[in-house]
């Protein structure tokens, strides 16, 4: 897995962008949680499409960062929550256990 840090708003509009070319999932992970350890560990293990970008968000350090991607996707705050964005809107989002290789690549499609 090649996670690209996600540290900068400007990456948010890199990133509805690309969007529009292909997915891009966005792992927001709090660096003092063990579920979100356990998460980024099964995303890690599984084999992510190549035609998927994988951004990493450490919200611990970059919380506002976190609060703009909730607020600009429309989306609640979790810890740990990946996002799938599609043409510039998040079209699937889960948390906890429910982080799964195998329904980011489903909803890819």
């Amino acid at each position: 897995m090649n996670w690209i840090p996600l540290t900068t708003e400007t990456q948010l509009s890199e990133i509805k962008a690309t969007s529009a070319e292909k997915p891009v999932v966005i792992f927001k992970h709090s660096t003092r949680c063990s579920i979100s350890a356990v998460a980024k560990s099964r995303l890690e293990r599984g084999a992510g499409p190549e035609n998927i970008s994988f951004y990493y968000l450490d919200l611990i350090r970059f919380r506002d960062l976190s609060n703009k991607v909730a607020a600009d996707f429309a989306i609640g705050h979790e810890s740990p929550q990946v996002l799938l964005i599609r043409n510039g809107e998040c079209v699937y989002d889960e948390s906890h256990g429910g982080i799964r290789m195998e329904e980011l690549e489903a909803h890819a499609n």
